[in-house]
């Protein structure tokens, strides 16, 4: 290869890599920034972060909205984990013909958008009487048939071996499920948790929907109460969204590698 060639890819490669971080490079940017140099198109840091901070904080509870967030997010993330690695074991270790037929109906569930079951979902909650309740948050989403499809296709690679001796050594069937199957399925765990974690974090419409009570507000919630009104101060929607973004920013780069491990060892 030239040098000419290499030149030209490393140019392109870096053209492309500076136009997906600068979204997230001019959020920072017009956090700094007043609704009038945002508006104006700056491109360079302001001196107004203290001054949309400390407005954000007058006008909304934003420590609130994030302890709701982050309690949800992390309930919603380890129920999930641990009952869709269990099903997705289960389908694979416990293999028959009725349950591929009951995972092919869970696959199908995939194609249903959220939004055709959202009021079913409601009357059920509403009779449970846990309408703003966390856990009218956290259970509908504890289980995915993705979630169960990424386990079931990492437990194809689990050796059967292992599993038979664990059970001529006496070891129950739920111990070798946590005390092999866990460790030996990290990279899994890892990509599953990325991918549960962001999308509790960013979940709106059904928080939006269920939770009713301005103590459950949540930080998505609480960024759009911030264009509700008449007139919008982009300084603090822009401070907020960068608040809402940090924890799955730093999640993703935590556990990126492993991440890429669990997807890649998943679709071998």
């Amino acid at each position: 290869m030239t040098k000419r060639s290499k030149f030209v890819i490393y140019f392109v490669l870096s053209l492309a890599a500076f136009i997906s971080v600068f979204p997230l490079l001019w959020m920072a940017i017009s956090a700094s920034n007043n609704s009038q140099e945002i508006l104006g198109g700056k491109l360079l840091p302001g001196v107004h972060l203290v001054e949309n901070y400390e407005n954000l904080l007058k006008n909304q509870a934003l420590w609130r909205a994030f302890y709701n967030s982050a309690r949800n997010a992390i309930l919603v993330t380890f129920l999930s984990l641990l009952v869709s690695s269990l099903a997705g074991y289960a389908f694979e270790v416990y293999h028959d013909k009725h349950k591929d037929r009951l995972f092919a109906i869970l696959l199908l569930a995939m194609m249903i958008p959220f939004a055709a079951i959202m009021i079913p979902l409601f009357q059920v909650f509403a009779g449970l009487h846990l309408i703003s309740s966390v856990w009218a948050v956290v259970l509908p989403t504890i289980s995915t048939p993705f979630l169960i499809m990424l386990f079931r296709q990492s437990a194809r690679s689990f050796p059967r071996d292992m599993i038979e001796a664990a059970r001529m050594d006496g070891l129950s069937e739920f111990m070798i499920f946590l005390r092999m199957f866990v460790p030996t399925m990290k990279s899994t765990y890892a990509a599953a948790m990325t991918v549960t974690f962001m999308g509790a974090w960013n979940n709106y419409m059904w928080p939006k929907v269920i939770l009713m009570e301005e103590e459950s507000i949540t930080l998505p919630m609480l960024t759009a109460n911030l264009t509700a009104g008449y007139v919008t101060d982009f300084g603090q929607v822009m401070l907020a969204v960068l608040i809402t973004t940090i924890p799955t920013v730093v999640i993703f780069f935590s556990l990126q590698n492993a991440f890429s491990e669990g997807i890649t060892g998943t679709v071998k």
